[in-house]
């Protein structure tokens, strides 16, 4: 059975091989070397409060994992976030980036945000229909913006506004 529930520090390892896997393989993230779970402890001790990080669990493994964070560094961005989701390769397809979406968007209406950002790599058709699902639009694309596997990629800009109990 999946559960959706705040992440704990035992978590990290499972976390952490997540993220590396996108790391590798994938262009949903810009990072372009593999991280340490030092450096990992380091970006979790970041989440809490304002900012959740949530992971999926079945079958007592951590299989996906989302979190808010800061859209901007300025005082008028408070009641923005930007919505991050990372799926096990082996779990993708099967419900785990909805069951989370759900989730860290119920998170994002009880701490008052007024909108949500996500941003995907051009050709992520899977993050783009996800995002659509929930409400998402498109607002802009920054062309040509990271450098990895030897190409530049664009990265689409998604925006759900968040309504008082949604």
């Amino acid at each position: 059975m999946l559960q959706i529930r705040d992440a704990v520090s035992s978590d990290l390892p499972a976390i952490l091989d997540i993220y590396n896997d996108a790391i590798r393989n994938l262009t949903a993230t810009f990072d372009l070397t593999e991280q340490t779970l030092e450096e990992r402890t380091v970006w979790f001790n970041k989440y809490g409060g304002q900012y959740p990080l949530i992971v999926a669990e079945l079958n007592h493994e951590v299989v996906g994992y989302s979190c808010l964070t800061m859209f901007r560094d300025k005082p008028a961005y408070a009641k923005t976030s930007e919505l991050s989701i990372y799926i096990s390769p082996n779990h993708q397809g099967a419900g785990i980036g909805s069951a989370l979406m759900k989730e860290i968007l119920k998170r994002a209406a009880e701490l008052d945000y007024h909108t949500v950002i996500g941003g995907i790599t051009g050709g992520n058709e899977g993050s783009v229909m996800l995002h659509k699902k929930f409400g998402f639009e498109f607002v802009g694309n920054f062309k040509e913006v990271g450098f990895k596997f030897g190409e530049w990629q664009d990265v689409h800009f998604y925006q759900r506004m968040i309504e008082k109990g949604a």
